[in-house]
């Protein structure tokens, strides 16, 4: 404990003792800056944000809050100087739910700086998908924030999803996702090829028709309308040509309802990290 405060001098060292964090929204945070805390201080900042030996098991019940108010702090000063530490510690953070959920705020206060290191990691074929869907979560709250940036937004998406055939399937997805947040329309033609290609992981935003939806282009009462009618006038099993369509075996489905309501609402409750609140 006592050789974190010798670390750090004041007033960033106060952010050792501040405590538990309350609310991961950004409405929700205190205001850092009163604490004295100013540009001088990021590298400081930086380094606190880092530092392993505060979120260690053997750190101060106190201090190991200290990276998050760092992070949080970062934000609030517009920091652009610290935009590469902060998609770094978004990356390797251990405190990974606080991280995947805070730090696209961060970025989002810090602004339109942070894209060309976010398009650089989203076009990197070497990137891991998961941390892919962290950043165009980020690139989206950016957007979001940032009105004059929302038209660079959707096109960095937008061209990530012109690669559809090439993407993960849930890739884009959460692509999809973050165009929707976006209230990008103009990229529902886009929309409707990937899904058409069969390239859209359904688990993320759900079929084309939820994704229509979703962009306000149709209403849940003319989706649900168009699916009753299509199973209307879909033939019964008993008049099915046996030969051409055979009888499923008992006990040789893969998938239950229930596994996909199941795959579904985790699919949520993953994605809900990086969506707009």
């Amino acid at each position: 404990m006592e050789s974190a405060q010798a670390n750090y001098t004041p007033p960033v060292d106060q952010l050792l003792t501040y405590g538990e964090a309350e609310g991961s929204n950004p409405t929700d945070w205190p205001n850092y800056l009163e604490l004295g805390i100013g540009p001088e201080h990021v590298p400081n900042l930086i380094r606190m944000m880092g530092d392993k030996e505060l979120s260690n098991e053997d750190a101060d019940g106190q201090q190991i809050w200290a990276p998050l108010h760092a992070w949080r702090t970062l934000g609030q000063l517009r920091a652009e100087t610290a935009i590469e530490a902060i998609i770094k510690t978004q990356e390797t953070s251990e405190d990974t739910d606080w991280a995947l959920t805070e730090i696209p705020y961060v970025l989002g206060m810090i602004g339109p700086a942070a894209l060309p290191a976010l398009t650089a990691r989203l076009t990197d074929i070497s990137y891991d998908d998961e941390q892919r869907f962290s950043i165009i979560g980020d690139i989206e709250k950016i957007g979001n924030q940032w009105p004059e940036a929302r038209d660079t937004c959707v096109e960095i998406l937008t061209k990530q999803l012109e690669l559809f055939e090439e993407n993960d399937p849930e890739t884009n997805g959460f692509l999809i996702l973050a165009l929707i947040d976006l209230h990008a329309t103009e990229a529902a033609p886009l929309v409707e090829r990937a899904y058409a290609a069969r390239s859209v992981d359904p688990m993320v935003v759900g079929d084309w028709n939820d994704a229509q939806v979703e962009f306000g282009l149709l209403t849940a009462e003319e989706v649900e309308q168009r699916r009753a009618s299509i199973i209307s006038q879909a033939p019964t099993r008993a008049s099915l040509d046996s030969s051409v369509f055979p009888q499923v075996p008992k006990g040789t489905r893969q998938h239950s309802s229930g596994d996909k309501k199941t795959k579904k609402k985790m699919a949520k409750q993953s994605r809900k990290k990086n969506r707009k609140r």
